[in-house]
């Protein structure tokens, strides 16, 4: 049954349709738009995508974003219960560092904690945990401290001058701690903690009085690393950095006071970042924490499993149109989203999938019933000055020896990850690759000849990585035209204009070598094209090893979910002669091409990702950084 409704209550007019769904009443609200109409998941009338969702009675929310527990819990989103490790991080060490890539889940983490521990929610228990697992399993701590929370990334200004804006954050959190504690802390404590000058003398009174008042806290350090950035940047920045965290710097001071509190009443932390850089720097001032990054029972704690992903598609697949299966939105969002693995134990059982994407995923599925044009949200992209400071770390490695350039060229890399390492030495090889893989860069995926075997994640790395890797190449930003680029790119997709676009590409890598790079020969020519072909938005570049070879096929996969009117697609025998090759050589490569063009094609993996393209079998060879061939099989 459908009923219209006008309200001009306000000075727009809105139409209300109230719909039969699953026995449910649906409200839709449009303004001068038709909605979608549905029974039983099945569009009745196909129309425009609206200016605003449908919403369904009682379908939970997503929590996009969000990092309060409370109001999550409240407001009734869909949350993914992650309360069976509380039990997990009581019984581990009392002072717990754990390190998670950016947007992973690390702040509600937190945030849960807080809320279990918090002496002040007491009397809301039930309501935030009652139906979870905790809930049904509380611990003996639970609500019985005194939480103190401090975020990192709130401090103002940079090292040269941040000393300023710890002591502004830390006396605003202990402020408020004195506030919201007052019936549990001495009368006069906040007064009598603001005659103190600066956050160490500040924190050193407070966690005294709480020990005289009897009461034990509970600290929460978020982003305590946020002094990354700068340890990376340059000469003068790691200068500084290193006084701050070593002899008589005022960050390390902090971080003595905190380890003099865990002997009064500190009695639990909790602290979290992205690199255990700055917490090794600082280990003889907090050398009591215990880095749980890469304990197995920990690895599934942030981020979200398949089986937790698939129940949310489930539950919202009662409730929304969709238009595919379960298992067909896997399919689109696994190579996209997964494959984050943070212990070695752990390989080959399970992998994480970003949650912070899975939910920007499934929000905009939800609305549009089909996949977001643009598979990475914008938050997640790692900072971009921190990328290039870890390019600028892998360029002073020895030209054979460039771990980024090794990554994309062979396809995985191989060093021992540490659990934490002094700044200065960031660029040795083992510590550079265990920042790469704390920064979400790379993976575990398994051991090769004695050494921890790790790869790129997934597509969002991949696409991030290729993408800056041109500046590895080249430090200035390569000037080639994004309009000129991107035309190519389109004609590549839509009328089979392959040669122009390959050509281009031979044309910039040709332009922008160095010296140095025309040294690395097949690994610049590779790694080049790759950077290159990952900037196309309408495919998905998948480079794998020919075992039978050893050499390297580029397929163009082409975006269909998200590009359903494409035409071609591509696979590239890409090949590499030296300078000093005779022609012989290229021409044998040429048909070594051929012949694993036409293999690799007839893959199953091939057929069923091209959909209904046509499939171009390209073969390019390169002698030196001339491009002698490039045809079509």
């Amino acid at each position: 049954m459908i009923s219209l409704k006008t309200d001009k209550t306000i000075s727009r007019t809105w139409v209300y349709l109230f719909l039969s769904y699953n026995d449910k009443e649906l409200l839709v609200k449009t303004e001068g738009f038709s909605y979608l109409c549905f029974k039983n998941s099945n569009p009745l009338k196909k129309t425009e995508v609206m200016n605003e969702a449908y919403i369904v009675p009682n379908r939970k929310r997503l929590p996009y974003g969000m990092m309060n527990f409370a109001v999550i819990r409240r407001d009734d989103y869909y949350y993914v219960d992650k309360t069976s490790f509380i039990p997990l991080i009581e019984q581990a060490d009392r002072f717990f560092f754990f390190i998670r890539p950016r947007r992973f889940g690390k702040s509600l983490t937190l945030n849960i904690l807080q809320h279990y521990y918090d002496v002040r929610t007491r009397d809301k228990f039930d309501a935030l945990f009652g139906d979870l697992y905790i809930g049904k399993h509380p611990t003996p701590e639970r609500n019985s401290y005194l939480v103190l929370y401090l975020n990192f990334s709130g401090i103002n200004g940079e090292l040269h001058n941040y000393r300023s804006g710890l002591d502004a954050h830390c006396q605003t959190c202990f402020d408020y701690f004195c506030d919201v504690y007052a019936e549990y802390l001495p009368q006069g404590i906040k007064e009598k903690l603001d005659e103190k000058v600066g956050a160490v003398n500040q924190f050193d009174y407070l966690f005294h009085e709480c020990e005289r008042a009897g009461q034990k806290i509970y600290l929460f350090i978020d982003e305590y690393d946020r002094f990354t950035n700068a340890i990376l940047s340059d000469v003068e920045s790691l200068e500084r950095y290193t006084e701050e965290t070593h002899k008589e710097g005022y960050l390390r001071a902090f971080f003595n006071k905190v380890k003099a509190g865990t002997y009064s009443s500190i009695e639990r932390c909790f602290i979290t970042g992205v690199s255990p850089v700055t917490m090794d720097d600082l280990t003889s001032g907090f050398n009591i924490g215990t880095n749980y990054s890469m304990a197995p029972e920990f690895n599934e704690m942030m981020g979200f499993t398949e089986s937790e992903v698939r129940d949310m598609l489930e539950y919202y697949s009662t409730n929304s149109p969709f238009n595919h299966s379960i298992d067909e939105l896997i399919e689109i969002m696994k190579p996209w989203y997964d494959n984050y693995c943070f212990a070695q134990q752990c390989y080959g059982k399970t992998t994480m999938y970003n949650s912070n994407m899975v939910l920007y995923f499934v929000k905009n599925y939800i609305i549009y019933g089909k996949a977001p044009q643009n598979m990475i949200e914008s938050n997640i992209r790692i900072d971009y000055e921190k990328l290039r400071m870890l390019i600028r770390k892998d360029k002073e490695f020895a030209h054979d020896a460039s771990i980024i350039q090794t990554l994309v060229s062979q396809g995985y890399i191989t060093g021992e990850l540490k659990e934490s390492f002094p700044a200065v030495t960031v660029a040795s090889p083992d510590n550079f690759v265990s920042l790469l893989y704390y920064f979400g860069m790379l993976t575990i995926s398994g051991m090769h000849k004695g050494k921890t075997k790790l790869t790129i994640p997934n597509q969002v790395v991949q696409e991030q990585l290729y993408t800056y890797l041109l500046n590895t190449y080249n430090e200035a930003d390569l000037s080639f035209s994004s309009y000129e680029k991107s035309e190519l790119a389109s004609k590549l997709a839509y009328d089979g204009g392959w040669k122009a676009y390959f050509d281009y590409i031979a044309d910039c890598l040709k332009r922008y070598a160095s010296q140095r790079d025309k040294q690395k020969g097949e690994f610049f020519v590779h790694g080049f094209t790759l950077a290159m072909t990952a900037q196309n938005r309408f495919y998905r570049p998948i480079s794998e090893a020919d075992t039978q070879a050893g050499y390297a096929d580029i397929f163009l996969c082409p975006l269909l979910e998200i590009y359903p009117d494409m035409e071609h697609s591509y696979i590239i025998e890409l090949k590499y002669a030296k300078y000093k090759d005779p022609d012989t050589r290229v021409e044998e490569l040429r048909r070594e091409g051929i012949a694993q063009a036409l293999r690799y094609a007839d893959t199953e993996m091939v057929k069923k990702a091209i959909g209904s393209t046509k499939l171009h079998k390209i073969v390019v060879v390169y002698k030196g950084m001339d491009m002698p061939v490039c045809e079509e099989v």
